[in-house]
C-alpha cells in the first residue's frame, strides 16, 4: 500500500512536467538546419521528430551531406580554379539544450539546468565527394564543453561503394547513434566501463570505413581506445602503442527488419597513474544489434557481453566480466505531430560499474531504468516533451520536461 508520502512527491512532479513541457529550451542532437537552408528545403525531410533520421535522411548522411553521390558542390564561389569549391558562406546552425528535472527518492529535488548545453555546429562539401561536419560545445553542463564530433568524410571512394571517416566520432554510431536518440535518457551500455581503463563505445579518435556489398553493410573502425581527452605532456593523444579495432556487419532483411553483429578488440598498457605499469588489459566484445520496423512503430534492440583481462592493471585481479544492452520503442506518425518512447537499460557485472548513470559515475554491479515519455513538435525545429526515468537500483525517479530547437 502507497503511503501519502509516497504519493505527494510523484504529484508535485508530474505537476511539475506538465507545467515545464511548454516553458523550456532544449535541442537535437545532430540536427544542423544549415542543410536546410542550403536546400531550401523542410526539416521533416530528414528528421521526423528531429533529430531521428528519416530514411531519405540517412541517405543523405550516407551521400556526405547531400541529396545525391557525387553531386556537383552548391552555393559556390566562382574562383576560376578547378580544384576549389569555396562556399560562400560557412554554412552554421547553433543548438541550445536547457532542461527541468526533479528527482524523487523519498524526498523532491528539482534542478533547473538552464542552459544545459549550447553547441555552435557546421557541415558541408569540400568537392564532390569530400566533406566535413563537427561541433562544438560551447557551453555543457556549466563550462566549456570542446569539440566532440569532427571528422572528414569521403563518399564512394573510387566510385565503389566504399565511404570512410577521419577524425573523431562515437565508436557505436554503426550501432545506434547516441546523438540522434529522442530521449534524455542515455544507452548505458554504450558509456559502460570498470576499473582504470578508459575503453568504451562513446567517443574516440581514428578511422570508420563502411562498404556495401552483397546486401550487407561493413564496418570497421581503428581507433586510439582511450575516448576523447586532451593530449598527454608529450603531445600524443594515444597513452599507449596498441590500437583497437571494431567490426559491424548489418544486413536488411526485408522491409521491416535489420540485424547486425559487432565484434571488439583492444589492448591498454597500465602507463597513467596505474599501480602496475607494463601491465596490459585486454578488452574484447561481442554483440548483436536488431531494428524491427512496422508503420510508425520502430523497436531497437542492443546486446553486448564484454570482457577485460586486468582492468585496474593489477596482476591476479579478477577478470571483469559486463553484459548489458537496450530494448527502445519510438511510435512516430508521419502524418502526426505527437511521438512516444520507451527505453529500457540494464547492465550487470562482477565488478563495480563506471559511468553509466546519467550526469555522474556509479558504483554498482547492476544498472536497470525504464525510461518513458511523449513529444510534441510545435515547429519542425522545436519540440516539447516530457520523460520520465525509475532507475530501480537506486530507487529514484528522475523527471525531465523541456523543448528542442535548432536554428
Amino acid at each position: 500500500m502507497r503511503t501519502h508520502d509516497t504519493w505527494f512527491p510523484i504529484r508535485r512532479a508530474t505537476l511539475l512536467v506538465a507545467l515545464l513541457a511548454v516553458a523550456l529550451p532544449t535541442d537535437p542532437a545532430a540536427a544542423i538546419p544549415a542543410f536546410a537552408r542550403r536546400y531550401g528545403v523542410s526539416c521533416n525531410l530528414c528528421h521526423n521528430p528531429i533529430p531521428r533520421l528519416t530514411p531519405f535522411g540517412l541517405a543523405f548522411a550516407g551521400n556526405g551531406f547531400r541529396f545525391a553521390a557525387n553531386e556537383p558542390p552548391r552555393d559556390t564561389v566562382n574562383t576560376g580554379d578547378p580544384l576549389l569549391d569555396l562556399a560562400r558562406a560557412l554554412p552554421l546552425a547553433v543548438r541550445l539544450d536547457a532542461y527541468a528535472q526533479l528527482y524523487a527518492n523519498g524526498k523532491t529535488v528539482t534542478d533547473f539546468q538552464t542552459p544545459y548545453g549550447l553547441k555552435l555546429l557546421a557541415g558541408g562539401t569540400i568537392s564532390k565527394s569530400i566533406s566535413y561536419y563537427f561541433y562544438f560545445f560551447l557551453f555543457e553542463r556549466g563550462e566549456v564543453g570542446g569539440v566532440e564530433d569532427a571528422f572528414v568524410y569521403v563518399n564512394d571512394i573510387g566510385g565503389a561503394p566504399i565511404d570512410v571517416a577521419v577524425g573523431q566520432f562515437q565508436v557505436s554510431d554503426p550501432l545506434f547513434k547516441r546523438e540522434l536518440r529522442l530521449e534524455v535518457q542515455d544507452y548505458a551500455i554504450y558509456r559502460a566501463r570498470i576499473g582504470l581503463q578508459p575503453t568504451d563505445l562513446t567517443y574516440d579518435r581514428g578511422i570508420m570505413a563502411s562498404a556495401d556489398f552483397a546486401g550487407f553493410t561493413l564496418t570497421g573502425e581503428l581507433v586510439n581506445g582511450n575516448g576523447k581527452g586532451p593530449a598527454q605532456p608529450d603531445l600524443h593523444f594515444d597513452n599507449d602503442a596498441p590500437k583497437n579495432v571494431m567490426g559491424h556487419l548489418s544486413r536488411d532483411i526485408g522491409p521491416n527488419l535489420r540485424l547486425g553483429v559487432l565484434g571488439y578488440r583492444g589492448l591498454t598498457d597500465g602507463t597513467l597513474g596505474t599501480s602496475t605499469v607494463g601491465v596490459t588489459n585486454t578488452v574484447w566484445m561481442v554483440g548483436g544489434d536488431a531494428t524491427v520496423t512496422v508503420g510508425p512503430v520502430e523497436v531497437n534492440g542492443q546486446f553486448i557481453h564484454r570482457e577485460d583481462d586486468v582492468p585496474n592493471f593489477v596482476p591476479g585481479e579478477p577478470k571483469a566480466v559486463t553484459n548489458g544492452g537496450f530494448a527502445e520503442l519510438v511510435v512516430a506518425p508521419p502524418l502526426s505531430r505527437w511521438y512516444g518512447i520507451a527505453l529500457y537499460n540494464r547492465i550487470t557485472a562482477n565488478l563495480p560499474l563506471l559511468d553509466v548513470r546519467l550526469g555522474g559515475a556509479g558504483d554498482l554491479t547492476k544498472y536497470q531504468a525504464v525510461t518513458g515519455g511523449l513529444g510534441y513538435l510545435v515547429q519542425r525545429n522545436l519540440r516539447v516533451y516530457g520523460e520520465a526515468t525509475w532507475d530501480t537500483e537506486a530507487k529514484t525517479t528522475r523527471f525531465t520536461a523541456g523543448l528542442t530547437t535548432a536554428f
